[in-house]
């Protein structure tokens, strides 16, 4: 077994160099983070100068810094991106997550390459494919089984592939890279990161006849990821890398998650040691906080596991796309400028600024927000608070509705202050010298490093005394990023040593191992694409291929594909065609499923799986269904406003000449053969 095979990577998500420290600092063994452009997060970016700072600090750990350079890319932008990406690699960051093809066809840095969720990754073919064109870790698609994930993993060789996989945070209703409804209605990509979330909208549900199956719904919106109960059981699948949604998400969020899963990938590499397949964690140090992790905490939309144990009917967060936090009590008494709780946790306390909420009658989500709040009786849960807004205008609010609370100030409080303390284990052994005394560290992954000094030889008063005053000098480590696992002292005679000595011997000891670490840290290699090239799975590309640049049209070409039709932000799709493809399905959600219907008397058979229709406005979306693979499309085409707007951007940017896409298979003489 090699290192690939059982060391576990912690993968969190930073919007900024503040966030991307803490989430280090948390106990994450790698931080994703957008550079200043070309990252799938328009609105998360970063100068390569903050990287560079992420960089150091990560590398003190042995932890990795990866950038998203995940957009799809016009023909104007590779050599902007080419610039960028060397930028990066002179900056330290240790891989590229990329989701275009094309910038396998240019004159990239030897740098290390991973598959953006934007690739789609949800068959072994697929996986396979994108392993031997040279990507060396591949996260895979949310919507898999871990019978669909083991079945990668062994299409796949560990030593040069490592599988990744989303386990925490939002959720994003249509395989990755396979939605276009912005982009149709909004002319903003979500491939090229300006996603206007219409999956978060409500929509009325009508059936074929015109009837309202579902009113103001927000039948698109996942609730959020929580994989939590199924570690142990991805790590037997094939993952290796475990990573946290949220790069638009605050400081707080990345402390807890982070510090969340840290603990339990902990937990479960101690419950392996000793085993036929022991793990590890991939960087150095061990974390501790000064806070119990919780993900109720932040902001969520309730969780759930999706389909990793197979398709289930609650995976929605329909009823709204806001954050209900959890359930506290009741109202008892509705006052003309306040209301009184009772607590379900007695030893639960409210707190001035607290978010609290409940449902009206119509299910949609309230704001409570908290002005001040008084202690009843605390030991009975009893509390009264005094709302920010006027009571009055708080719609069904009154004595027996349940209040839920969403943002603990307590808590955030306490994620406002630091929050960790990493530490890597070190060894010391003091010993005498021929002139002196040496102090050599010896660190949890091997490296060594000695500092010596002269020391005029004098036998202390009390030896006990003497050699316990050494132990605790040594000891205290203050504010580096080292911990003493043990300190060993080996004289011929209980010397006396002077603290101010030992504190310059521990100082420059110290120096010296950051540095031996610093040397002895290697980069991730770039792995090679097989040659001759690999065929991709199919010879035929549709938009949904999303190739928008010459070089991509080259890598396909490259690799077999024979029919390349162009992206959908080319703007040649202005029929209707699929915007988005699902695993969710409305149907199957609503029990409107006709596999749901088998087996039930007087209503097998008279459940079909008709399209229906999303509205929202003016907007009109068709959904068809699918059901040999269990999927839905939601049918719509392009406004032909943003069709005209979205042309018109695309001839301003263009310096070269038109691609040249096939519709039908062409000639071998087109092909130049």
């Amino acid at each position: 077994m090699s290192l690939l095979d059982y060391q576990l990577e912690l993968l969190a998500p930073a919007r900024s160099l503040d966030i991307g420290l803490e989430a280090v600092n948390h106990g994450a063994d790698a931080v994703y983070i957008g550079g200043p452009s070309f990252g799938a997060r328009s609105s998360a970016d970063n100068s390569v100068s903050d990287i560079a700072k992420l960089v150091s600090h990560a590398h003190r750990f042995n932890s990795r810094i990866f950038v998203t350079l995940n957009t799809i890319l016009r023909d104007d932008e590779l050599e902007p991106a080419r610039k960028l990406a060397w930028q990066l690699y002179d900056a330290g960051v240790d891989a590229l997550i990329i989701q275009d093809m094309g910038l396998l066809e240019i004159d990239m840095p030897p740098i290390q390459l991973h598959a953006s969720t934007q690739t789609d990754i949800r068959t072994p073919e697929k996986a396979r494919f994108l392993q031997d064109a040279g990507l060396s870790q591949i996260v895979l698609a949310r919507e898999l089984t871990l019978k669909d994930i083991a079945a990668i993993r062994a299409a796949t060789d560990p030593q040069r592939c490592t599988l990744e996989f989303f386990v925490h945070g939002a959720l994003c209703v249509a395989y990755s890279g396979q939605c276009y409804i912005s982009a149709a209605h909004t002319g903003r990509s979500a491939n090229r990161g300006e996603c206007s979330q219409a999956c978060r909208l409500p929509y009325q549900v009508v059936d074929s006849k015109g009837r309202f199956v579902a009113h103001d719904k927000h039948v698109l919106s996942m609730k959020d990821n929580n994989q939590s109960a199924n570690l142990a059981a991805l790590v037997d699948a094939g993952v290796r890398s475990f990573k946290i949604e949220g790069r638009y998400k605050d400081m707080g969020y990345v402390k807890n998650i982070t510090a969340h899963y840290r603990k339990l990938l902990d937990e479960l590499i101690e419950n392996r040691q000793g085993g036929d397949q022991p793990l590890a964690r991939s960087s150095s140090g061990t974390t501790t906080f000064t806070f119990t992790p919780d993900p109720d905490q932040n902001f969520n939309r309730e969780f759930t596991d999706y389909f990793v144990n197979g398709r289930q009917e609650t995976i929605g967060a329909f009823d709204s796309p806001k954050n209900p936090g959890q359930p506290i009590g009741y109202i008892t008494q509705v006052g003309p400028n306040w209301v009184d709780l009772e607590l379900d946790d007695r030893s639960m306390a409210l707190h001035n600024g607290d978010g609290l909420c409940y449902y009206d009658l119509q299910k949609e989500l309230v704001g409570l927000a908290v002005n001040r709040v008084e202690a009843i009786s605390p030991a009975k849960g009893k509390w009264r608070v005094f709302p920010k807004d006027a009571v009055a205008g708080l719609k069904d609010l009154r004595k027996g509705t349940q209040v839920n609370r969403n943002r603990d100030v307590h808590w955030t409080r306490v994620l406002e202050k630091k929050s960790s303390d990493r530490r890597i284990g070190v060894w010391f052994q003091l010993s005498e010298t021929s002139e002196g005394v040496r102090l050599t560290l010896t660190d949890e992954d091997g490296h060594t490093a000695s500092a010596d000094t002269p020391l005029q030889r004098q036998l202390a008063k009390d030896g006990l005394v003497a050699q316990q005053a050494l132990h605790d000098n040594l000891s205290r480590m203050g504010n580096t990023i080292y911990q003493a696992l043990d300190v060993s002292v080996e004289f011929s005679q209980p010397w006396f040593v002077p603290s101010s000595t030992l504190n310059a011997l521990r100082r420059d000891a110290v120096e010296r191992l950051e540095a031996a670490r610093l040397a002895a840290f290697t980069r991730l290699p770039r792995a090679l694409a097989v040659e001759p090239p690999v065929p991709f799975p199919e010879d035929t590309l549709s938009y949904l291929g999303n190739v928008f640049n010459q070089a991509a049209h080259r890598f396909y070409e490259r690799h077999g594909v024979k029919v390349i039709a162009p992206a959908y932000e080319a703007i040649e799709e202005l029929g209707e065609v699929s915007l988005m493809i699902t695993k969710h399905c409305v149907r199957f959600s609503l029990s409107l499923c006709p596999k749901q219907a088998k087996g039930v008397t007087g209503v097998q058979g008279q459940v079909k799986a008709e399209p229906l229709q999303l509205i929202n406005g003016k907007e009109k979306l068709t959904l068809r269904f699918d059901c040999r693979p269990c999927e839905m499309h939601v049918v719509g085409k392009m406004k032909t406003a943003v069709a005209r707007q979205s042309r018109e951007e695309l001839a301003q940017a263009a310096t070269e000449q038109p691609l040249k896409f096939y519709k039908q298979r062409p000639s071998a003489t087109e092909f130049g053969h």
